[in-house]
């Protein structure tokens, strides 16, 4: 939220019961009762400036592995919110390590859902890069390819072009889709293609997207090192701007 407008709220509560959908759960309430109860979480919390976190889950009411006759209960918090990423990292980049980690395949994992349980390899991966002293880890999927970060879908520049992977077995990010709008508005050539490991070497920019890591630019990956360059500052200025307009 962003003074006290909730960015592209309704994107989020859709994604949210299509997701519980993708998952079998029944969701109990339909987007406009989200809508209404996450603001009235924020009033209540005296937050023009925060996030906002709705979760959704399976109640007790049967045990075991079905859980068919589980209710779905529903819960928001929301909190301040300062950057994702420490502030002082912002004019030189974070720091990826690739994890030995690697994203499913989509016929493994429900990969199109924001489900808890697919955040578990993103909370090892992290936790493995933080104590090699980086900030994230960087993400492969299942063939090698480069995705995302941890919890953030990546971009690179190449010659003035942005690149992005395609999102067939990772989440196509609220943010993700924002800033590839952002991109063609400020006539800024994109392609959406797989990205080996070695293509990093020809990468001029990098950078993450998400919710929460809004636009932030990637100073070095494994031994590699990248500048915060004027496509990362062009897109993260235009994205500042649109969240609060």
């Amino acid at each position: 939220a962003y003074n006290g407008k909730i960015f592209k709220s309704r994107q989020h509560s859709e994604r949210l019961i299509k997701s519980a959908e993708i998952l079998g759960m029944s969701f109990p309430y339909t987007v406009d009762e989200i809508e209404e109860a996450k603001y009235a979480t924020l009033e209540k919390n005296s937050l023009t400036d925060a996030y906002i976190r709705p979760v959704a889950w399976r109640g007790g009411e049967q045990m075991g592995i079905s859980a068919k006759k589980a209710l779905t209960h529903v819960a928001i918090a929301c909190w301040e919110w300062p950057s994702y990423f420490p502030a002082e990292v912002r004019e030189k980049g974070i720091s990826l390590k690739t994890s030995p980690w690697q994203k499913p395949a989509a016929n493994t994992a429900p990969t199109q859902s924001k489900a808890a349980g697919l955040y578990m390899i993103g909370t090892l991966s992290k936790h493995w890069a933080e104590d090699q002293g980086y900030t994230d880890a960087l993400m492969l999927d299942y063939r090698g390819n480069v995705v995302e970060a941890t919890g953030a879908n990546f971009f690179m520049v190449v010659d003035g072009v942005l690149i992005t992977p395609p999102p067939d077995c990772f989440l196509n990010g609220i943010t993700r889709q924002t800033l590839i709008q952002l991109a063609k508005e400020h006539g800024i050539p994109l392609e959406e293609k797989i990205i080996l490991p070695e293509d990093l070497k020809k990468a001029d920019e990098i950078f993450l997207t998400g919710t929460a890591a809004e636009v932030t630019a990637v100073g070095k990956i494994d031994d590699l090192e990248f500048t915060v360059g004027p496509i990362t500052r062009k897109l993260r200025d235009a994205y500042e701007t649109l969240v609060r307009s």
